[in-house]
């Protein structure tokens, strides 16, 4: 291992599906709390420095934190077959304590919409979006020179689908590719997205930087192949949190529709019962983009 930008602390060292998942913790400066977050690593790789294998980061939904797709996503067994590595980060700062941080499960803990939070008390703490694309996977290819810094996909699941989506638009190259299962597409236009973007923004002028569906809007990066599955029994798809027509409709717009592929399952709702459902699909789906499918 190289000197690593700062120390992760292994909790638990698991041993699944041939591979290895570790439980870890460190302290994040960019959050200003001690952060914790799974990381599963392929038959084999763990403790070896070459060849290197590639990386798979998997964003988790409202209430969530990195144990939940680890622990429930069936996702590990698809990526020791295909030999990636599948990082599992929490869903917002820990610990800051800020009035009314706990009180609801839409915003706050457990709810930091992979955004850099503009209005205080949240700016503080609440920076998400540099967490996850800067100093923790900086952090992680320096720690653990096995993970591949060059070959690195992205998806998520709800909240996590949204946090994909926007990053994978906002920084364009950074990821192969880009997955989500039932993704807030349209939060500006939706209750949980007017809610933690009134909270988490200083002015309603910083919403669309943070909308997938506006970002396809003027996304000028590579050529993209995004793949969304959702339940057609998906309590938040009929209760219009999620709003996918309209990031296809806005895709159709630029003449991107062939570059989204939306499924959906019959009979399937929000829960982890279906992600793990489809979790070959959006395994292979990033693996195809690695270069290892």
């Amino acid at each position: 291992m190289a000197t690593p930008a700062f120390q992760f602390t292994t909790k638990a060292n698991i041993s699944t599906f041939g591979g290895t998942l570790l439980k870890l913790t460190h302290d994040s400066a960019v959050l200003g709390s001690t952060m914790a977050l799974n990381v599963f690593f392929p038959p084999g790789a763990l403790g070896r420095s070459t060849p290197k294998v590639p990386v798979l980061w998997y964003l988790a939904g409202l209430t969530c934190s990195g144990d939940n797709g680890a622990e429930k996503g069936f996702f590990n067994y698809w990526a020791a077959k295909y030999g990636i590595a599948v990082v599992y980060p929490d869903t917002s700062s820990r610990g800051s304590n800020h009035p009314g941080e706990h009180d609801a499960y839409d915003f706050g803990s457990a709810a930091g919409f992979y955004l850099d939070a503009t209005k205080e008390p949240w700016s503080q703490n609440y920076q998400m979006e540099t967490y996850i694309t800067d100093e923790l996977p900086a952090a992680l290819y320096s720690y653990f020179i096995v993970l591949d810094s060059s070959r690195v996909s992205l998806m998520g699941h709800s909240m996590g689908g949204h946090g994909a989506l926007t990053l994978f638009f906002k920084h364009p190259g950074k990821f192969k590719s880009t997955s989500a299962f039932a993704p807030i597409t349209n939060p500006s236009k939706c209750p949980w997205g007017e809610k933690a973007f009134s909270g988490y923004l200083e002015s309603k002028e910083e919403w669309a930087k943070h909308d997938a569906t506006e970002l396809i809007k003027t996304y000028n990066g590579p050529e993209f192949d995004i793949l969304i599955s959702c339940g057609l029994a998906d309590e938040f798809l009929k209760g219009g949190q999620l709003l996918i027509d309209n990031f296809v409709a806005a895709a159709k717009k630029v003449g991107r529709e062939s570059q989204v592929t939306v499924k959906y399952a019959a009979n399937c709702d929000h829960s982890y019962y279906f992600v793990s459902s489809f979790a070959q699909e959006h395994v292979e789906h990033a693996a195809k983009h690695l270069g290892v499918l």
